[in-house]
């Protein structure tokens, strides 16, 4: 299983049979290197949204276009987007398990907000989410854009997931003292990547209270389009 990390909250996972792109916001994202687009969506089979904002959904109609994928998120914005855009997609609800290439995926709830842009400003564009990634014998937590919450409690202890992508860097989200607590109170992490954060000025620019907080915990600081393997 190979993780990449594509900066802010974009992810390229290798799990299974599938290559998902997680929230793939590339073109504008500052943290993105130019050039590295081709090498970070080639051999794709999915795309995994968290929820509409601009900087998770920003390349998302282009490369389900591009390469004929499916989207698979939140079925309010995957039916909008089926009907207006023309994709494939894949949508379903909180508590809904659908498989990607053998990878089980299962969403669950977050705390945020979700739009996007409409000629006379946002749309509604449902729920936020996150999700539980099963396959390969692990369990991956990506929270999306979250604050913490009490439903953690019984996500950590029925999913039991061993990896946490977690939105870190304050502001819009969790930060970094945040997120530790989160992950040190509701679940039994080995190994935590944390994610939303050196993009902007206003983020955290690493992730040290995340790791001072998570003592006996892996905590890795991704690098840009640099694999991790798990």
């Amino acid at each position: 299983m190979n993780l990449t990390w594509l900066g802010h909250s974009g992810f390229r996972l290798e799990i299974e049979n599938a290559v998902i792109l997680i929230d793939p916001w590339m073109t504008g994202n500052p943290a993105f290197p130019d050039g590295a687009r081709e090498d970070a969506i080639k051999g794709a089979t999915h795309i995994l949204l968290t929820h509409g904002h601009g900087d998770h959904s920003g390349d998302t109609l282009s490369i389900a276009k591009e390469l004929n994928i499916p989207v698979v998120g939140i079925f309010d914005l995957i039916s909008f987007w089926q009907e207006s855009e023309g994709i494939e997609g894949t949508g379903f609800n909180k508590g809904g398990t659908v498989d990607l290439g053998g990878a089980q995926v299962t969403m669950v709830n977050a705390s945020h907000s979700s739009s996007i842009n409409g000629p006379q400003g946002p749309i509604y564009a449902g729920h936020e989410s996150g999700y539980m990634i099963a396959g390969e014998g692990r369990v991956i937590y990506v929270s999306g854009d979250t604050d913490i919450m009490a439903d953690m409690e019984w996500m950590g202890d029925l999913h039991k997931p061993d990896i946490g992508i977690l939105c870190a860097g304050g502001h819009f989200t969790m930060d970094m003292t945040r997120a530790a607590y989160a992950a040190r109170r509701y679940f039994n992490f080995k190994t935590v990547i944390p994610c939303h954060y050196k993009t902007f000025p206003a983020l955290e620019q690493d992730a040290g209270a995340l790791a001072a907080g998570l003592p006996g915990v892996q905590v890795i600081e991704p690098k840009i389009m640099k694999a991790i393997a798990l």
